[in-house]
This record gives structure tokens, sequence and C-alpha cells, in this order.
């Protein structure tokens, strides 16, 4: 049985992931469509990853939070409650359900590499595009077949940072695993 982790180190942990998912925002290229290729994402995959489950989306909140209430958090400094109505609005719910998914696959079980692959590709990319490309498509006016079409300019990027996140992950888990999700078993080959 694992001890349980003192509050202020999650909140802690929770503070640095939206930090990081801030400061990663500061990456961006503009995309005609108005969603714009962000590292924000990678953020995203690396606090689902680390945090897991249930401390992840509080990260990813805490980072809403702060660009509903103005502050240029998010890509391209932007902020403000239109965030949530424009054609970026999908992406920023799906990161919430994103890393989720990412904390159930990466930390059901064993960690390990091939596990976190699975998670970042599965809930980083799939449910993220999942929530996105239809509210991008409503919210833009053009149909989902194009948006979705479209989306694919994204597609390399997001499978870049997804090998990044999972690299970055394993060698963290590998330093640090104090950093990660209390109870979670420790994978010594994989």
């Amino acid at each position: 049985m694992s001890e349980a982790r003192p509050v202020g180190a999650d909140l802690a942990r929770i503070a640095v992931f939206a930090a990081l998912i801030i400061v990663l925002g500061t990456v961006t290229i503009p995309v005609p469509g108005g969603v714009p290729i962000t590292a924000q994402t990678l953020g995203v995959m690396l606090a689902g990853l680390v945090l897991g489950a249930r401390r992840a989306p509080l990260a990813i909140l805490v980072v809403l939070v702060l660009a509903a209430v103005g502050l240029p958090v998010l890509a391209g400094g932007r902020g403000g409650l239109g965030v949530f109505m424009g054609p970026t609005a999908g992406y920023l719910v799906g990161w919430i359900a994103g890393a989720i998914v990412i904390g159930l696959i990466a930390h059901r079980g064993r960690f390990t590499w091939w596990r976190a692959a699975i998670a970042v590709v599965v809930g980083g990319i799939l449910v993220v595009y999942l929530f996105g490309i239809p509210v991008q498509a409503l919210v833009t006016g053009v149909p989902l077949g194009p948006t979705v079409l479209s989306s694919l300019v994204f597609l390399p990027g997001d499978l870049l940072k997804a090998g990044v996140a999972v690299l970055l992950a394993v060698a963290l888990r590998r330093a640090y695993p104090r950093a990660f999700p209390a109870g979670a078993r420790v994978a010594h080959a994989g």
C-alpha cells in the first residue's frame, strides 16, 4: 500500500503543469481556419502522463479558468471568454477529456513507453480531435468533411509532440518516480 502524498505536493505539481502548458503556448504557428499549431498540446500530453487521470484535468482547468478571466495564457497570447466561442473551443474542452484518457491508459497497470505512446495518441490526439474538429466546423461554418481534411495538417506535429511527450515522461519516470501518481506500479522492463 502506498502512502498518501501531501495535498501541497499535488497542488504544486498541478501548478507546475499549468505553467508549462501556458509557456508552451508561446510557441505558435498561425494556420488558416483560426486554429494555430501550438506546443500547448505537448503540455497536455505530459500532464496526462505524469499527473494521471485525476490531477491532469485540474492543471488544464487552471489554464482555462485563467483564460476565461481574460489572462493571455492560450496560444498567441489569447484569453477572455471569446476563446470559448471560437474555432478552438472544442479543442480546449478536448484537452480535459484527452488528459483524463491519457492518464487512464498510461497508468492502468505498469507504466511503460508503449502504454504511454498509446495513451498520448488516443487521448492527446484522437480524443482532442473528436472534440475540436466538430466545434471548429460548427463555428467556422465549414462542413465536417473538409474540416477533418484540413485538420490533417496538425497530425504530423501532434505525432511529433506525442513522441517527445513519451520520451520526456519515460525519462522523468526513471529519474523521479515520485512525480507520478502514488500507487502506480513501476515497469522494470518494457
